[in-house]
């Protein structure tokens, strides 16, 4: 049976405990940048789930790899053609793209780490992922932000200089404390654009 899958033994306990661990620290800090960051201000469950998966993913193909005789650099590059490919499809936000990218990089960082690295080097660059994140997001006004996704039907309030009078409306419409808009896709067939409105959370 070894030899059909191409493997040499049935079971490395100490391996698999070893993965595990270490999976443990990748899904950790994920979760805390995922959820209690980027789920905590914009609420997107599609994108949470994205990046999950992303994360997952990109650790186990990193991790075994790294242990095979396959150039790690080689699986890499398969992994980013997949996600170019079927990313271009869609128009995604410049900070949902920066937060996918983090999860990957997170799930890279954990998954290629060897001998080479202590314990206190991989804790530390992840803290140190977690800390710039939380600040950057956290702190200020960003953490008195809330992003809600929706789609909106009045596109001349889109138009030059009438700013104002498209956050009174959803302001109106939603009952919101409207800060600023952003428009992620016009459709003209269906005259209406896919938004995403920033603005105080409720109490």
């Amino acid at each position: 049976m070894m030899n059909w899958l191409g493997v040499d033994a049935i079971a490395d306990w100490q391996g698999l405990s070893r993965l595990m661990l270490r999976f443990a620290l990748d899904l950790f800090v994920s979760t805390i940048v995922i959820r209690a960051i980027y789920g905590r201000l914009y609420r997107n469950r599609e994108f949470i789930l994205t990046y999950f998966l992303f994360n997952t993913t990109t650790f186990f193909l990193c991790y075994l790899l790294s242990a095979s005789s396959i150039h790690f650099g080689v699986g890499l590059a398969l992994f980013g053609v997949f996600g170019i490919l079927r990313y271009r499809t869609e128009q995604i936000p410049i900070r949902d793209l920066t937060y996918l990218f983090i999860v990957i990089g997170i799930g890279v960082l954990n998954g290629v780490a060897d001998r080479g690295v202590s314990v206190v080097e991989l804790l530390a660059v992840n803290g140190t992922i977690l800390a710039v994140t939380a600040a950057l997001e956290l702190s200020g006004r960003r953490s008195r932000e809330r992003a809600t996704p929706m789609l909106y039907d009045r596109l001349e309030l889109l138009h030059p200089g009438r700013a104002a009078e498209l956050a009174a409306d959803l302001a109106a419409r939603t009952g919101m404390k409207v800060l600023r808009v952003d428009v992620n896709q016009v459709d003209l067939l269906r005259d209406a654009v896919e938004i995403t409105v920033y603005h105080q959370p409720t109490q």
